[in-house]
């Protein structure tokens, strides 16, 4: 199957039958697979080589000096998480062995004044730890600035796609409580273990998952309705665009937040990814947009750190 593609950029740009055209055709794909390729990001090169190069920078470095971030007990949700820590397809009850990577991941940069909830601050809102790597710090939030940016820009375009008015999403995501994962895959040398994957099959729980896979790379694939895997294009200077499945359930399920996974293959090279996962502010309320009763209402943080902890259970 030929992969949607969508540029923002055109959309933005668009007016009239053009723009509700585009409109109609996001709304499409996200009720068909939830998965798109986006270009016109406008998201400048520089900052993407910078936030590449800190993440190579990290990585290369020996296992000791990545365990001196490393997260200082189970739950703690940032810093570096080592290989053999975590297996995905366990948020889906399916037992396998530990997922075959290692990744770096960063919270909020800011802390909201008026978050008197504790859990907000024992979840989302604990210190990103940082690497003594000069340059990384400043590298990682120029990034994670530029990916909520698009964030807003992709959710302005979610609403148009859902017949809503461009901003009706500002309100629940001015102050979200996002996270932003590097993901190093190592070369695999024989083959993987049985039902071993890179990254098991899972969904995503949030309202959208913004991934940059390193360009030209191979093993992420989606899962389609027949149960067949289809393999999604790492294209050079385009970002890949799902849905989680707090969107899924905003929308009543018109919206499929997908199963997907990174294939483990016999004897694979090394391979790389950053991926930022969008979430609306800790106390917003996501109630369905149809008015129907399909899921109960929820609150964004508790019904993320659930989520969480249901999978590390």
């Amino acid at each position: 199957m030929g992969f949607a593609v969508f540029d923002l950029a055109g959309f933005e740009a668009a007016t009239g039958r053009d723009r509700a055209e585009a409109a109609t055709r996001l709304d499409r794909i996200c009720r068909e697979t939830g998965f798109v390729v986006l270009r016109g990001h406008g998201v400048p090169e520089a900052t993407i080589a910078a936030v590449w190069d800190a993440a190579g920078r990290f990585f290369a470095q020996p296992p000791e000096a990545k365990q001196q971030v490393s997260a200082p007990y189970p739950g703690y949700p940032y810093g570096y998480l080592g290989p053999d820590r975590e297996a995905l397809a366990r948020s889906r009850g399916e037992q396998t062995p530990p997922d075959l990577k290692e990744s770096f991941n960063g919270g909020p940069l800011i802390v909201p004044a008026g978050i008197t909830d504790p859990e907000a601050h024992a979840f989302c809102y604990q210190p990103t730890l940082w690497p003594d790597l000069p340059g990384f710090r400043p590298a990682w939030e120029a990034y994670y600035r530029a990916m909520e940016a698009l964030a807003g820009r992709i959710m302005s375009a979610f609403a148009e796609a859902l017949g809503l008015p461009a901003g009706y999403f500002a309100p629940f995501i001015a102050d979200p409580i996002s996270a932003l994962r590097a993901l190093s895959y190592p070369a695999s040398h024989g083959v993987p273990l049985d039902r071993q994957q890179r990254a098991g099959a899972h969904t995503d729980y949030g309202s959208l998952t913004i991934l940059l896979p390193q360009a030209g790379s191979q093993g992420l694939q989606i899962c389609r309705a027949d149960g067949s895997w289809v393999d999604v294009p790492a294209e050079s200077g385009a970002f890949v665009i799902n849905i989680g499945d707090l969107m899924a359930r905003w929308t009543a399920d018109r919206w499929v937040s997908t199963l997907h996974r990174v294939v483990a293959l016999p004897d694979q090279p090394a391979r790389r990814s950053l991926a930022f996962f969008h979430q609306p502010a800790w106390d917003a309320l996501i109630v369905p947009l149809d008015g129907s009763t399909a899921h109960p209402p929820v609150r964004s943080g508790p019904y993320l750190m659930q989520k969480f902890r249901a999978a590390a259970g």
